[in-house]
């Protein structure tokens, strides 16, 4: 009789265990915290790896925070890595700067972090080494400390009324200086505010051919976002679609200040947002980068 009775507590209790709802998955870390987390750069050769919004960088490289004609902004954020095309870019360009222009020097922003990928903060792109963000506020021409290089604002460039610069911020030269970016063979395009795109159709003399690179973009207020094309030793880099035919300054920018854009009207029901980025989500080579000590 015991064991018929334990039998059935058995089976009772089996019937009920399979009754219960098996444990959810755990959800997969953003690839953000895994990225984010790495401080040093992937011990490998030097590879762009995906798309600039979808990858991760291999054998990156740290622009100094100091150099002849620039200087690091944000050193607290670790994003000064990139490419080695990148940062021998950057050098040549901030040569470049003071020969064409008033400016002494650039201040650099957000290139990559050290492995790559998405970042905790900010950028979708920025995450194969190949974007870097330069301040339209000129270097001071001294060094700036630390403490100011995580205080110090980017001048707003923007007018309030979104439609044109602000005379206030924006110098006669600045056009000159995103010419110079822009003519750079290895410049794949340059992003920036529509404001910004509009004052340069209206100053630019001489060769105007580099318009064409210049895209303008929403955000962008502060800085211009200048991206390079695939280097050949990467072969796993995604390029962009090339930039349309002509210089960009006709009735495609009259669309950047129409009423629909300056003034959207709010959505009946938010969007739901995006799902960060999973490690599966990138390439595959991505994982390699990510383990590599």
């Amino acid at each position: 009789m015991r064991r018929l009775a334990a039998a059935a507590v058995i089976a009772l209790l089996g019937t009920a265990a399979q009754a219960q709802p098996a444990a959810k998955p755990a959800a997969p870390v953003p690839a953000k915290e895994l990225f984010g987390r790495a401080t040093q750069p992937a011990p490998m050769a030097a590879r762009s790896i995906g798309f600039y919004s979808k990858g991760c960088l291999a054998g990156g490289e740290a622009l100094p925070v100091n150099g002849p004609n620039w200087q690091v902004m944000r050193l607290s954020r670790n994003r000064n890595w990139g490419h080695p095309d990148l940062v021998a870019f950057l050098e040549r360009f901030s040569a470049q700067v003071p020969k064409v222009s008033g400016w002494q020097g650039i201040l650099v922003g957000d290139m990559a972090q050290p492995r790559g990928g998405p970042m905790l903060t900010g950028h979708a792109s920025h995450q194969i080494g190949l974007d870097a963000d330069i301040w339209l506020t000129p270097s001071p021409g001294r060094e700036l400390t630390r403490e100011e290089r995580e205080k110090l604002s980017a001048s707003m460039m923007v007018r309030a009324d979104r439609k044109d610069i602000d005379p206030a911020n924006w110098r006669p030269d600045t056009w000159k200086v995103i010419r110079a970016a822009a003519v750079e063979p290895r410049v794949e395009r340059i992003f920036v505010n529509a404001a910004i795109k509009k004052a340069l159709c209206r100053e630019a003399t001489g060769d105007r051919s580099f318009l064409a690179k210049v895209r303008p973009y929403w955000g962008h207020d502060y800085h211009m976002h200048i991206r390079l094309t695939c280097p050949a030793s990467s072969p796993d880099c995604r390029p962009q679609e090339a930039t349309p035919t002509g210089d960009g300054c006709g009735s495609e920018l009259d669309w950047w200040f129409t009423d629909a854009v300056l003034h959207p009207k709010p959505e009946k029901e938010p969007s739901k947002p995006k799902p960060p980025l999973t490690l599966a989500d990138l390439p595959d080579a991505c994982a390699a980068v990510l383990d590599a000590r």
